[in-house]
């Protein structure tokens, strides 16, 4: 069984950079109760012509541990009120799912 890596990409205004950051960072983080959570990183990235890149880069211990946790309840309560967040977005997320094929640990 391979593990899964879900990424969220979002172009953020850099005037509208500090209230995302916050909006993420102060959420109640619900993935650790949900089974087959392996990690989470909230990723900032470069800023060109006036957009920053963000990412969300979570690891599963496989697509089906993904798909649990988009049908779970948890899911739906850290979503609610996911649409208020995109007025501080350029254009909607941008989403990539990846099957792990090989990890080298340290």
């Amino acid at each position: 069984m391979h593990q899964y890596i879900a990424m969220n990409r979002f172009r953020v205004a850099q005037d509208n950079a500090e209230a995302f950051e916050k909006r993420w960072l102060d959420r109640e983080v619900l993935l650790k109760t949900v089974p087959g959570f392996v990690s989470f990183q909230f990723l900032k990235g470069p800023t060109h012509d006036g957009l920053t890149l963000y990412a969300s880069h979570t690891v599963w211990d496989s697509h089906d541990a993904f798909v649990g946790w988009t049908q779970s309840e948890q899911f739906r309560q850290a979503h609610t009120g996911a649409g208020q967040g995109r007025t501080l977005m350029v254009g909607s997320p941008v989403f990539e799912g990846f099957l792990v094929l090989q990890n080298i640990p340290a």
